[in-house]
């Protein structure tokens, strides 16, 4: 016993020197507000956020708006919401943190300034997020890029910039304005690519990037856009393909791509657009034969493929096309002949395929088109004689059936047309003489007739065009003189060889 009271006290001393060893944590955490920066302005619900660490941990952090407490967070990842929209807009308020790790040290954080505001300021004016759904500065003279707050706007239903100055690129938080839709932003200057984030916009009807500088190629989200009525990209140097998701636009009525440098084929799922009424892809460099597919376009009224590159015979499924009112494949490659069918289009007022590879002759159908102001199947290599049939076309103003190789003669029927204003039968083979009737036009300002094989004698009839100051070029046939004394400034070289 006297052993174990001896010890007793030596026991103390190693327990106490125990205690002695361990230490207390005096270290704070660290802490900072990593969201944001100080002077920044804020708007609508803003998520503060804030890094902090500790050697044995984080307990809580307090979040204070004014020196308010507004939040204690316990849990890592410590982020508080802030709704700006309760605090007058231009406002400053101080924001700052205090991190408490497990042993209750504590380190408050740098104060920060932001800056409540929840309006947009664009071109001079404010502009209030929340009240804000239609937008029109076009017509404006608007200088300068179109700055991404644009995007806050998010309430916006129509947005109105064409017809200004503007430079730059479309900035991609146009994509955050999903409820537009309306969105014109034709005729400035606008450049660099179409942003894909255009796609988020699946409430637009109607997108207008016209006439600007885009570069790029369409991005395939457009096909997003299924409740578009009207999409005008044209009048932009526009590369690449049409994106065959442009077959997903069912509601289109009006597509115009004119003007670009878009390549590649016509996709066949432009025949899904059963709705369009209007197709203008003029004036690129497509490629490829036209999609028989385009016949599925029953309510089409003009369809504009000229200036591209397209090969092969034009689609019978076009002469389907009963509703148009225009058909223009002018300057393209197509080869073929121009079937009967044409017939049917009795709605035409323009018919124009010139400047292609068509054979074949021009068939007598042409007469069923009634209502035709301009005809123009010039630059083919179209044969046969020209059909009487024409003169039932007494709407026309202009005819152009020059540079191919019709033969046999004029017919008096065309004499029928007394709209004419423009008249080309030049650089054929066409034979016999200058029918008389040819003076009851007495609208034309030019009459091509040069380069042919015309014979006999010129009509006295051809003086009430000169009177009019038409035009004429007669030269290079094989007419014999005497000549009027009205045309004699134009007889030019004539082969009289055959005159008696």
């Amino acid at each position: 016993m006297k052993k174990l009271y001896l010890l007793l006290p030596i026991l103390f001393l190693i327990y106490w020197g125990c205690e002695e060893t361990t230490e207390e944590d005096t270290t704070p955490p660290t802490v900072s507000i990593s969201s944001h920066s100080s002077g920044q302005t804020v708007y609508e619900i803003i998520t503060i956020t804030v890094t902090t660490q500790d050697n044995e941990g984080i307990s809580k952090v307090e979040f204070f708006i004014d020196n308010s407490l507004v939040k204690t967070d316990t849990e890592s990842p410590y982020e508080y919401e802030w709704n700006t929209t309760q605090y007058e807009d231009g406002s400053e308020h101080i924001v700052k943190v205090i991190s408490y790790d497990n042993s209750e040290n504590f380190t408050e954080s740098q104060p920060i300034l932001l800056i409540v505001d929840n309006r947009v300021y664009l071109w001079g004016v404010y502009y209030v997020i929340d009240n804000t759904t239609e937008l029109d500065l076009s017509q404006n003279q608007l200088t300068g890029s179109i700055p991404p707050e644009i995007g806050n706007l998010t309430n916006l239903t129509k947005l109105r910039l064409d017809d200004n100055q503007l430079t730059g690129s479309i900035p991609p938080e146009i994509g955050n304005l999903t409820n537009l839709t309306r969105l014109y932003l034709g005729s400035n200057q606008l450049t660099g690519p179409i942003p894909p984030e255009i796609g988020n916009l699946t409430n637009l009807r109607y997108l207008y990037l016209d006439d600007n500088e885009l570069t790029g190629s369409i991005p395939s989200e457009i096909g997003n856009l299924t409740n578009l009525t009207e999409l005008g990209l044209y009048f932009n140097p526009l590369t690449g393909s049409i994106p065959p998701e442009i077959g997903n636009l069912t509601n289109l009525n009006y597509l115009i791509l004119t003007g670009n440098q878009l390549t590649g084929s016509i996709p066949s799922e432009i025949g899904n657009l059963t709705n369009l009424t209007e197709l203008r892809l003029h004036n690129n460099q497509l490629t490829g034969s036209i999609p028989p597919e385009i016949g599925n376009l029953t309510n089409l009224t003009y369809l504009n493929l000229w200036n591209n590159q397209l090969t092969g015979n034009i689609p019978e499924s076009i002469w389907d096309l009963v509703e148009l009112v225009r058909l223009d494949l002018d300057v393209n490659q197509l080869t073929g002949s121009i079937p009967s069918e044409i017939g049917n289009l009795t709605n035409l007022t323009y018919l124009e395929l010139r400047n292609n590879q068509l054979t074949g002759s021009i068939p007598p159908e042409i007469g069923n088109l009634t209502n035709l102001i301009t005809l123009r199947l010039g630059i083919n290599q179209l044969t046969g004689s020209i059909p009487p049939e024409i003169g039932n076309l007494t709407n026309l103003t202009y005819l152009y059936l020059h540079d191919n190789q019709l033969t046999g003669e004029i017919p008096s029927e065309i004499g029928n047309l007394t709209n004419l204003e423009r008249l080309y039968l030049d650089e054929n083979q066409l034979s016999g003489s200058i029918p008389s009737e040819i003076g009851n036009l007495t609208n034309l300002t030019q009459l091509g007739l040069n380069e042919n094989q015309l014979t006999g004698e010129i009509p006295e009839s051809i003086c009430n065009l000169v009177e009019n100051n038409c035009s004429i070029y007669i030269s290079n046939n094989q007419l014999c003189p005497p000549y009027p004394s009205c045309i004699e400034d134009y007889v030019g070289e004539q082969d009289t060889s055959g005159c008696d």
